[in-house]
């Protein structure tokens, strides 16, 4: 009877996450080689890494419309864009929710929010929801600092953007900025890794109104 109960409980598990797609539990660790992409941006565009050839690495931020941790640092995603895009490091946002499991984050709404806030980077959308779990990003926002080394795009800090993921006011440590910083510099950055504060990224196996 125990056997028969345990198979059963393992088919409704499987049932249940049959259709999840979960991030890597491993995925991109600092130092590893980030594989490249091509994603169609709210222009119609399909962009992609090796488009920026004067690029010296990239500040990848995994968001969406939805999220209020994303909505509450927007204006910081524009502002570490227009500060470091010119130095080479430009800003390349990600949208990894699947519109199936979250109104709100559809293609069309992307376009009317990128408008709507002056984005000044390319706003990607994760069709099939390939992109993100390679990476292993689990919230929004969820940044990843890369830097070019030859054709490799090699991973040097992933977490928060600061130490305030809501009240911009409150920033006493900008983390992002800091390890970009060092990364100009020549030098690596200090903190690595920090714990990325947002909201879970949205897959069928996790529909949900509430975050």
């Amino acid at each position: 009877m125990k056997t028969i109960k345990t198979l059963l409980v393992l088919a409704v598990f499987a049932v249940a996450t049959a259709f999840t797609i979960g991030p890597d539990k491993e995925g991109y660790k600092v130092g590893d080689v980030a594989t490249d992409f091509k994603l169609e941006n709210v222009d119609g565009k399909m962009i992609s890494l090796a488009d920026y050839k004067k690029a010296k690495g990239f500040i990848v931020v995994f968001t969406c419309n939805t999220c209020p941790y994303s909505v509450a640092n927007e204006d910081r995603i524009i502002a570490l864009d227009k500060k470091y895009k010119k130095k080479g490091y430009p800003v390349i946002a990600i949208n990894p929710n699947d519109p199936a499991a979250k109104s709100g984050d559809d293609m069309a709404s992307m376009k009317v929010r990128a408008k709507e806030k002056g984005f000044t980077f390319p706003y990607l959308f994760d069709k099939g929801q390939k992109v993100y779990p390679k990476y292993g990003a689990t919230k929004t926002p969820h940044v990843y600092i890369l830097s070019k080394k030859g054709k490799k795009n090699i991973v040097e800090y992933i977490g928060a953007i600061d130490d305030s993921s809501r009240n911009p006011n409150a920033v006493k440590e900008k983390f992002v900025e800091d390890a970009v910083d060092a990364l100009l510099a020549g030098k690596k950055p200090e903190k690595t890794y920090t714990r990325a504060i947002g909201c879970s990224i949205k897959t069928l196996g996790k529909k949900s109104a509430r975050y």
